[in-house]
Parts: C-alpha cells; structure tokens; sequence
C-alpha cells in the first residue's frame, strides 16, 4: 500500500517537473518572438518606471501627475521600437526636455508683450500666442540640433498649464513652478534613459544568451557514422561544435549482427575451421566464438572512428571521443541514450532515405524526440561550407537556430544570406523588418533577401550560389511523416540541412 503510494507520488511529481518544464518552453519560445518581446517589456517597464516618477514627484510635491503624459508615450515608444528612429536616449532626454524649456520660453515671452487675463492652471487661459510660439520653437530646435521626438511637443504645450505667478520653495529658494516643471521633465527622462539603456544593453541586444537556446548550448554534437555514411555528416558536426569553445564531437559506431557474423566468419577462416558445429578447441565453442567476433568487431569499429577523429581534430581543432555501442540495429532511442550518457546536446546524423525517398525512420524519430536535431544531406565532397543560405518564414527559436548554426558553418570569413518570400508588395516592409529581427542577433556577415518568387523557385535559382541550405523543421503538433523539408532537401543539388529544436 506504502509502494504503491510512493510510485504514485513519484510519478505525479514527473508529471508537474515535465508540464512545469514544457511551459517554461512555450514561454521562451513566445518570447523567442521579438514583437512578442517588446510588448512583454513594454507591459513590464512603461508602467513601472512612470509609476516610479510618478510616485517621485508627489513624494518631492513639486509637480502634479498630469504633466507626465509625454513620459508615457515616450517610454512607449522606447521599448516598444528599441532599433527605431526614436530610440535614442539623447534624443528621448534632450527632445522633452528642450521642448519643456520651449514652453517656458513662450511663456515668459508672451507674458512681456501680452498683458495676461487671469491666474491658474487651466487650459482655456493659455494663451493661443504662447502656444504657437511653443511649438515653432521645438520645432525649430529639435530640427536644428538633431533631437527630433514626437513627445517633445507635449511637453512644449504642457508646461503653459503651469502658473508663472506662483513659485515653489526649493531648498529655500523660490522657484516658478514653470522651471521646476522644466528640471522635474530633464532628471525623469535621465533616470527613464538609463534604464532603457541597461535593458536594451545587457538583455535585448544579448537575448539570443538568454531566449534562443543553442547560442550557449548545442555545442556537444553526437554524430552516428557506420561504414562511409556519416562521414561527411562528422565533419559537418564538428564544424558546428568547434564555434563554441566547450564544443567537442562524439563519434558513434554501432556493431550490428551483420558487423559480428562477418566477424565470426573471420575468425573461424583464421583457425582453419569453417564449420560452426565442429566445436574446435583452438577457437573454443559457440559461445566463446560469439563473444571473440563481438569484441573483434568493436575493435575494428573503434579503431576506425579513432582514424577519423584524429582526422577531424588536426582539421578543425575541436576535442573528439568516440563510442561503439553493440545492438542488433541503430535505433533513435538507443542514440537518445548514448546522446545523455555523453552529455551531448545535439544530434547531427546523415539524413538517410528509404527505397521511395522519405526520411528513414532513425531520422523521423529524432524529429520527434527533446534533442535538438541537425540533419544533413551532403550532395558534394565539401567539408568546409563558407556560404549559407537559410530560408525563413516567420521569427522564432527555429529561425534563430537556423541562424545560428549558419553563423557557425560561415565563421568570420564567410556569408551568411537570410531570405524569405512574399506574395505581394504591400508584404515587403514586414518580411524585412522580420529579417532584420533575425539577423541583429548574429555577429556573422548576414545579408538579407526578399523575393516575390515561390520558395521553390527561389531554390532552384539560387541554390548553386551557396555551399548550404538550411531547413527549418516545422513544429512536432503540426508535423506530417515526410515533413516539406525533406521534401525540399531532396529536390535540392547543394548540401542541405534540415534543423529541429526541442
């Protein structure tokens, strides 16, 4: 009753660390978009840090809440559009505040040549010269001194709902409340600036570190390799892994029972005896022959593997082990296993097909399994790929793997060429700030391409001006048995890889 319990326990407790687990990976891929991440930091920031001054204002009681509008919009237009034009924190400072100062400007001006009509704050005893003046000399100086911000004219209008006649005490000082309302708008767009400087700095400029999981990680790459399949694929491997400096190749070998048979055969050949049932004493009985056939074929396995991983070491310089597993067949789930008992977190096999040209059936598994996968499909005798292309739809952490293992394979001396396709014009400025989402992120030479041509007939005129093509996997809930990929990667004459990430 006790037992019984306790596996219940346990096997509830793996059910919430596995839906645990799972959301925390819908979560990060959610965020993997970055519109989906501006508007969390917006949701998160905009009304933090206007709650903040908003709160620092009535603490010092010195200016009132509604003259922070322009803030608002400002901080909006800050983290919602961290590349655009008006993300500049000089611009965002120097803009509000000199249209503040504007404001003020206009006020004292037209309190000298106009006689005023009353006292107080309200709107309808601004007056309409005030105005005017306010906003041509924003204008005006914005234009000249390059600090051009929507809000800017806000804070120009806002500051003439201020009463000059009445004055603060500041320090022991009397101050008109229209300079204070100039100060107060300079010192909270310097503290709203310097927080949007360290996020943009230290979060989303590095966000593929924190959001898009094989910049930091995919750097032990598992390879299958038996007999000359796989080879190319190897290399391929070690391309990826070498990028990282904790990169390191395991090269694995299964002995089948054909692989043992052959080897049995060889010894019963070498003591002189062909027949199995003789029981020979020099080779020992059945049993003993099976065993020495086994460990002969390992051997002979292992011996090879050490062949190429030497190679591949002196060619790229990235630290090689290799591993020789005896089962009658390669199946994903035994690759699975030796993949965590080598704390390797890519897999890379060739991409084998059946007789009818669908993936074989170790590579649809990979694709469904919690380990991200890169499988390639060499069609030359490259072992160095310098131009990449990577064709993309949409952003998210399929698209940034793409581009990040592209970066890899390209180094600093090769290229990197991001494309997408569009139905119609009025598509374009979207696909390009998509592209460009993507791109940002890589430190490789990134070129970005839009075509108005189906994807299959950009391929097919493009493909023979790169090395290497990488294909994006589509999601396991929306996955066929021969997903596009495949399809594509086989009408294609360069090499191809296609990528599924967990």
């Amino acid at each position: 009753m006790i037992e019984s319990l306790r596996r219940r326990l346990r096997t509830a407790r793996r059910r919430a660390v596995a839906l645990e687990r799972r959301r925390s990976d819908d979560a990060r891929h959610w965020l993997a978009e970055t519109s989906n991440l501006t508007h969390a930091s917006v949701l998160v920031f905009v009304p933090l840090l206007i709650g903040f001054v908003t709160l620092l204002s009535n603490e010092l009681q010195l200016v009132s809440f509604l003259l922070f509008p322009p803030l608002a919009s400002g901080t909006y237009t800050l983290f919602a559009h961290p590349e655009g034009t008006y993300a500049n924190p000089w611009k965002f400072v120097g803009g509000l505040s000199l249209g503040a100062f504007c404001g003020w400007v206009a006020i004292e001006f037209t309190a000298l040549l106009v006689a005023p009509t009353g006292g107080g704050a309200v709107l309808w005893e601004v007056h309409a010269w005030a105005a005017a003046l306010a906003i041509f000399l924003t204008g005006a100086l914005t234009w000249v001194f390059d600090l051009e911000e929507p809000s800017a004219f806000s804070t120009a209008l806002l500051v003439l709902l201020t009463d000059p006649g009445r004055f603060l005490d500041v320090a022991g000082i009397a101050v008109s409340t229209s300079v204070v309302y100039v100060v107060t708008v300079a010192l909270s767009t310097s503290i709203i600036a310097v927080v949007f400087v360290v996020w943009r700095h230290e979060f989303y400029e590095r966000r593929a570190r924190y959001l898009y999981s094989t910049t930091q990680a995919d750097d032990h790459v598992l390879v299958p390799v038996h007999d000359d399949v796989g080879a190319q694929a190897a290399m391929f491997g070690a391309r990826l892994a070498a990028a990282h400096d904790a990169g390191k190749v395991v090269l694995l070998d299964v002995v089948d029972d054909a692989a043992i048979a052959a080897a049995e055969r060889r010894l019963l050949d070498e003591a002189g005896d062909v027949d199995l049932g003789t029981g020979n004493p020099d080779v020992g009985d059945d049993a003993d022959i099976h065993e020495l056939a086994e460990r002969s074929a390992a051997d002979e396995a292992a011996a090879e593997l050490e062949r190429r991983a030497a190679h591949i070491e002196t060619r790229v310089g990235v630290p090689c082990e290799v591993v020789v597993a005896v089962e009658s067949d390669l199946s994903a789930a035994g690759l699975l296993d030796v993949a965590r008992d080598a704390n390797c977190d890519l897999i890379a096999p060739p991409l084998e097909r059946e007789a009818d040209g669908t993936p074989a059936r170790l590579v649809r598994d990979l694709f469904r399994s919690d380990v991200d996968t890169v499988a390639f499909d060499a069609k030359h005798d490259r072992t160095d790929w310098k131009r990449v292309m990577v064709p993309v739809r949409r952003t998210g952490p399929i698209a940034h793997a793409m581009v990040d293992y592209a970066e890899r394979l390209a180094g600093r001396a090769g290229t990197v060429s991001v494309c997408t396709c569009i139905g119609d014009e009025r598509s374009r400025r979207d696909a390009e700030s998509m592209l460009a989402d993507l791109t940002e992120t890589t430190n490789a030479r990134c070129e970005t391409r839009v075509s108005r041509a189906t994807l299959g007939e950009f391929l097919a005129r493009n493909e023979s001006h790169y090395d290497l093509v990488i294909l994006g996997e589509p999601t396991r809930s929306a996955r066929p048995d021969t997903p596009a990929p495949f399809e594509r990667s086989r009408d294609l004459d360069t090499d191809v890889a296609v990528v599924h990430t967990r």
